[in-house]
């Protein structure tokens, strides 16, 4: 498949998964995020402390909050993400519950200026859709994409997508630069992908 059938293909699969989303959401959204809060926590609360990268959930997005919340309490340093302009990397600063954010674009909430840089060991990355190969399908902006290659060029991170079970997918249409997942964990499973890098 050439790049401009891949990305076009891709900007036909967000508006299904968009609305597959949405209902998920809709139907279960509070349910989804205290059980997925079960799973992360099952999954990183016993690994030595890190410093753990979530996000600040927009429209639909299945919540991290509750699981943060538990990671923060079993030792773990949080961290969330802050974007640029467009064809920039995010960059995370250090965050704890409770303390104040500012809004940020696309309806986002990031941390302060003066909050510490922080290099994450393990980013829990917020998607459309994803499919076993570790593929997941994004807003289109690249932001992760960029931003996971360019922290794997210099060490060892782990990158965890947070979904809905019922955002996997078949295939999600891959590009050169698009960065797969080392795993998934959902409100139900955890899927570890093999990644060759």
């Amino acid at each position: 498949m050439s790049l401009a059938a891949t990305q076009a293909a891709k900007i036909e699969l967000r508006r299904g998964a968009l609305a597959t989303r949405a209902a998920v959401f809709a139907a279960r959204g509070p349910a989804a995020a205290a059980a997925l809060a079960k799973q992360v926590e099952t999954m990183l609360g016993a690994v030595p402390p890190a410093i753990i990268a979530g996000y600040w959930p927009i429209g639909s997005e299945l919540d991290c909050r509750p699981a943060l919340a538990r990671l923060h309490a079993a030792g773990h340093a949080l961290a969330l993400p802050v974007a640029g302009q467009r064809g920039d990397r995010l960059v995370f600063r250090r965050w704890a519950p409770g303390e104040p954010l500012e809004q940020g674009p696309f309806g986002t909430f990031h941390p302060l200026p003066s909050a510490a840089v922080a290099e994450a060991d393990i980013v829990l990355v917020p998607l459309l859709a994803f499919d076993r190969r570790g593929h997941r399908l994004g807003y289109g902006a690249a932001y992760y994409d960029r931003t996971l290659n360019g922290l794997r060029a210099g060490r060892t991170i782990t990158a965890w997508g947070l979904a809905f079970d019922e955002q996997e997918i078949d295939q999600v249409p891959a590009e050169p630069t698009d960065a797969r997942l080392d795993g998934v964990i959902t409100d139900k499973r955890l899927l570890r992908f093999a990644l060759s890098r």
